[in-house]
């Protein structure tokens, strides 16, 4: 009976056991490619919570690390970033709201790409928050004293097209690159400024017709465009003019001033997705969470649009950690029509003890698209 009893618990012991290692092993898989043929885009969320609290930044430099570490494994092709590259682009008031001035605040997000340089071309679009605004809603910004073309000599050398900002300088925040060949399909990478103006559109509406680009697939990428709700953005664009900055000790919400000339969402669609038949694939961020919708354009042809902003995640931006480090890989297989899109940290996949959070599996976070 002793023996029995014994033998029962060593059984059951062993069950456990090898469940417990055979769900371990399941529930952590570092990421690879499922198709060894397969190159990837990786999707940076909003960054603006790394970079605006000192102790927050090293997470964003893990994150590029990690990338950099992956660009073979992965064959990372491309990395895109959708935006709110800084918190603030006129701080220098401490507040409750980050403790880095925004010199601070750009020096880290240049520091966290410049990892890439000579080694992957990136594009970071510009967000509202990299943006100051004066009392007629002009917009101005330090986006290119940090990110310009002399960086990276990849982005020199893919970089096909570009128009200005709205000083009427040369800028990489509206521009495009080519990047031929791809498991034998040739890709045009665009991007346009937050809330692009109507000059901007009709430049990028052009570029996207342009004869050479005719058979080109085109992934654009912008700020502000897909909501949590898989819809497009509406309603006027506006932004913080602050005066005076703080009362109280308080961060004053300032009247918000119409920016003019700016398009939302709906209107990006309207005037520039919509009548362009080769672009397929649209990224953004800027509402925090997920988003995803498939439109047809004027031509019939699918359009996914795809939003991802995990800036809210780790505890919001006042108290938390940025982010998770969450961000994104888009697997583009060699059929040249699937891409399977997954959702994971670096953060979290470099510990064993919180590896079995490093993926996101549910289906707004892991999902397939196909290319008609």
């Amino acid at each position: 009976m002793k023996k029995n009893f014994l033998y029962v618990l060593l059984l059951a012991g062993s069950v456990l056991f090898h469940t417990s290692m055979a769900h371990a092993q399941s529930t952590y898989q570092k990421p690879t490619l499922e198709n060894k043929k397969s190159f990837t885009v990786i999707m940076l969320p909003d960054i603006q919570n790394y970079v605006k609290w000192g102790a927050n930044q090293p997470i964003l430099e893990l994150m590029s690390a990690w990338i950099d570490s992956n660009i073979d494994s992965l064959n990372i092709k491309m990395v895109l970033c959708m935006g709110d590259l800084v918190n603030n682009n006129e701080k220098i008031t401490n507040d409750y709201d980050g403790d880095q001035t925004t010199l601070q605040q750009w020096k880290a997000a240049a520091h966290a790409f410049d990892r890439f340089n000579g080694k992957i071309p990136y594009i970071a679009a510009t967000g509202n928050h990299d943006y100051s605004i004066d009392r007629e809603g002009n917009r101005t910004s330090l986006y290119n004293q940090f990110f310009n073309i002399e960086k990276n000599y990849l982005n020199q050398k893919y970089l096909v097209q570009n128009s200005r900002d709205e000083q009427g300088q040369q800028t990489l925040a509206n521009s495009a690159y080519e990047l031929k060949n791809l498991n034998g399909k040739d890709y045009l990478f665009m991007t346009v400024e937050y809330a692009p103006r109507d000059t901007v559109l009709n430049w990028a509406k052009k570029v996207a017709a342009m004869q050479e680009y005719k058979n080109h697939r085109i992934v654009m990428s912008t700020h502000s465009y897909v909501t949590t709700k898989d819809s497009l953005g509406g309603g006027d664009i506006s932004w913080l003019y602050w005066e005076p900055y703080r009362v109280n000790n308080m961060i004053q919400k300032s009247k918000r001033i119409t920016l003019p000339f700016a398009n939302n969402g709906k209107q990006i669609w309207e005037k520039f997705v919509k009548p362009s038949s080769n672009i397929e694939l649209v990224l953004s961020g800027h509402y925090s969470g997920e988003g995803y919708l498939k439109n047809k354009n004027d031509k019939g042809k699918s359009v996914h649009q795809i939003m991802f902003d995990a800036q809210s995640m780790g505890g919001g931006g006042r108290t938390g950690n940025g982010g998770d480090g969450w961000l994104r890989i888009l697997e583009f297989f060699p059929d040249n029509k699937t891409v399977k899109v997954r959702t994971f940290s670096p953060l979290f996949g470099i510990s064993p003890t919180s590896q079995p959070n490093a993926w996101k599996k549910d289906g707004r976070n892991e999902y397939i698209i196909r290319f008609e």
